[in-house]
């Protein structure tokens, strides 16, 4: 989702939680994996996996010079013949240790079989992120969860994502590659985004 839509979707939702809670959570999702050097291991759920928000964080890293964002996709099923970066399953959540950063995705109740492991990842070190449609069970894992019940008409989990992927490259330092580099890039997007945000905001009280 580019700076203009993303400046949008805030416009609609001002005046809600929503905008001030992602970015509090994608906060939480920058100290946890900056530090650290990376480690981000983003895993969904048997029925769901969260492909827009792996895409979104690559493209955060890419524009933020913050590659730490950038996530190893654990999937419940992996098929014969898959790229490598495709071909990540279950079995990697076993390896979470202090340093890992895992970040979990349930628009419904996740599996025994997946709370164990994530449980396993807390026991061991790991730091445990969810966004999720308000299991009770996952968000008493979670260091930090930021939940989106099903009542909530109003919204879904996937625009939160939208919402926590933009987010999640904003307020880094920028890395110095060059004039030309991600640095210039980076400063350049966040002065589209802003001048988004100003083109999408509504006008002053005495128009």
């Amino acid at each position: 989702m580019d700076a203009v839509r993303v400046a949008l979707l805030r416009e609609v939702l001002a005046g809600t939680p929503w905008p001030g809670e992602a970015r509090r959570f994608a906060g939480s999702l920058r100290r946890a994996v900056v530090p650290a050097g990376g480690g981000l291991l983003l895993v969904g759920t048997e029925q769901y996996e969260p492909w827009h928000l792996a895409a979104h964080l690559v493209d955060e890293a890419a524009w933020s010079g913050q590659p730490e964002l950038a996530p190893t996709l654990v999937r419940h099923r992996v098929l014969p013949g898959e790229p490598p970066h495709l071909s990540v399953g279950l079995g990697r959540l076993e390896a979470a240790r202090r340093g890992h950063t895992l970040l979990v995705v349930a628009p419904e109740r996740p599996g025994e079989g997946l709370l164990e492991r994530v449980h396993d990842a807390r026991r061991a070190g790991a730091t445990v992120l969810s966004l999720d449609g308000g299991d009770a069970d996952l968000g008493a894992l979670a260091h930090d969860a930021l939940s989106v019940p099903a009542a909530d008409s109003a919204l879904d989990l996937d625009t939160v994502q939208h919402l926590v992927g933009a987010a999640a490259g904003e307020n880094g330092l920028p890395v110095r590659r060059g004039a030309g580099g991600v640095t210039g890039v980076r400063r350049l997007r966040d002065r589209l985004a802003r001048l988004a945000d100003q083109l999408t905001a509504p006008p002053p009280s005495r128009w």
